[in-house]
Formats: C-alpha cells, sequence, structure tokens
C-alpha cells in the first residue's frame, strides 16, 4: 500500500477542533451505554417470564398431584375381550338386477292390436265378463277410493316399477279400487302425457285388474284412472 492510499490522520488547527472531537467521542460513548443498557433490561425482562412461567408451571403441577392425592388406579379384574365388527350383509346385486329386469317384463309397452281397442277413447276398459253396470258405477264413484298411486314426475321405468309395487301391496292388503294418477303431462318434454298412454296399457295386463275408467274432474280427470281390483 503505497502512503498515499493511508488514511490520514486529522489534523487539528486549534482548541475548537479538539473540542470538536471530543464532543462526537462523548456522545458515541453515550450512545454505546444506552444500547448496552436496552440490551441488559431486554435480558432482564426476558429472565423475569421465563421464571413466572416456571412457578406457573410448578403450580399447576402441585395442584394436579394435591387433586390426585386420593386416586386410586382402576385393577382390570379380567382380561379384556377384543370385540370384532358385525359383518354387513352382503348385497345380491344380481338378485336385485334380476328382480327389476322381471319387473320391467311383466308389463309391456307392447300390445296385441285387439287389447288397445277395447281401450276406450275415455281411457274406460273392462275384463271380459264384466258387465257394464260396474263400469259406470266405477265412473261415478260409487266405488268406496281405497288407496291411491302417484306418478307424476316419475320416469317411464321407475313409473312402471312403482305400479308392479302397489297393486302387489293392494292384493296383499284385500284393497278393490284405487286411483292411480299419472297426470296430464303438462310437465313432460313436449307437454305430451307420456304415462297417460302407458298406464292403460299396462293395467290391462295385470289379471287382477277387472276394469278402469278416467274418474269426474272431482277426483282428478284426465290425469287419473279410477282402477278396480280382484282381490278374491
Amino acid at each position: 500500500m503505497t502512503r498515499s492510499a493511508r488514511s490520514k490522520p486529522t489534523r487539528l488547527h486549534s482548541l475548537e477542533d479538539l473540542q470538536g472531537v471530543l464532543d462526537e467521542l462523548t456522545q458515541k460513548a453515550r450512545a454505546q451505554r444506552i444500547l448496552q443498557e436496552q440490551q441488559r433490561r431486554l435480558q432482564e425482562q426476558q429472565r423475569t417470564e421465563e421464571i413466572k412461567l416456571a412457578q406457573e408451571r410448578q403450580q399447576n403441577t402441585n395442584v394436579f398431584r394435591a387433586a390426585m392425592e386420593d386416586v386410586e388406579p382402576i385393577r382390570v379384574r379380567a382380561q379384556r375381550m377384543a370385540l370384532r365388527p358385525t359383518p354387513v350383509a352382503p348385497i345380491a346385486a344380481m338378485r336385485i338386477a334380476d328382480e327389476r329386469a322381471a319387473l320391467s317384463e311383466s308389463l309391456s309397452d307392447v300390445l296385441e292390436p285387439e287389447a288397445l281397442l277395447e281401450i276406450d277413447e275415455n281411457n274406460s276398459w273392462s275384463r271380459e265378463g264384466i258387465g257394464a253396470q260396474v263400469l259406470r258405477s266405477l265412473r261415478r264413484g260409487r266405488w268406496v277410493l281405497q288407496d291411491e298411486l302417484d306418478l307424476h314426475r316419475l320416469r317411464t321405468e321407475e313409473a312402471r316399477e312403482a305400479l308392479v309395487h302397489f297393486l302387489d301391496s293392494c292384493l296383499r292388503r284385500g284393497i278393490r279400487c284405487v286411483r292411480v294418477v299419472h297426470g296430464k303431462g303438462l310437465g313432460s318434454a313436449g307437454r305430451e302425457p307420456v304415462l297417460k298412454h302407458k298406464v292403460p296399457r299396462w293395467l290391462t295386463q295385470r289379471a287382477e285388474v277387472l276394469a278402469f275408467c278416467q274418474p269426474r274432474e272431482i277426483d282428478g280427470g284426465s290425469g287419473a284412472l279410477l282402477v278396480l281390483l280382484d282381490t278374491l
């Protein structure tokens, strides 16, 4: 390092310059003492908090020990038995699928032309051997209505399955006269009354159905059918 690169000492030309240097050194020393004092206080505060926390922990431990002083541990007199969960019965998926297929096949959408001709324009029909007087009495509401099935908002397959279950239930309970609500098709796509056309065809395929007809407006009108069943 050359002499020109070395830091040159500050030259004092007067007593005022010397006093300025002394004042600057005094301020630096004072700032150093203040910083050291702050660090000392912070360390003391941390130690005080640690001591307080340790005292609180010891106090909690003493309280717990005092509360548990008279407590005796439970003695296991018998060997514990591990309980096994009850196995869930398996679901016969194939059997359920076969039953649903059988339900769908029991009511077909395809009928012989003669059967379709027997259903008149008012959705009335009666099995061979059933007199006209029985159908008139059914239409006029002289039979006591014992139960009802509402097929609103059901899809075709859902409605077909619901009708089969409903008729089977009526046979088991000995019910003779029921109402099946198929709706007028106002909520269907194209406002086409799909179930209104299918339900009568399905009913003619059930041996227990003796007759059915469209009821009076007060009983459902064109949106329902009154059905007479043979439960004997």
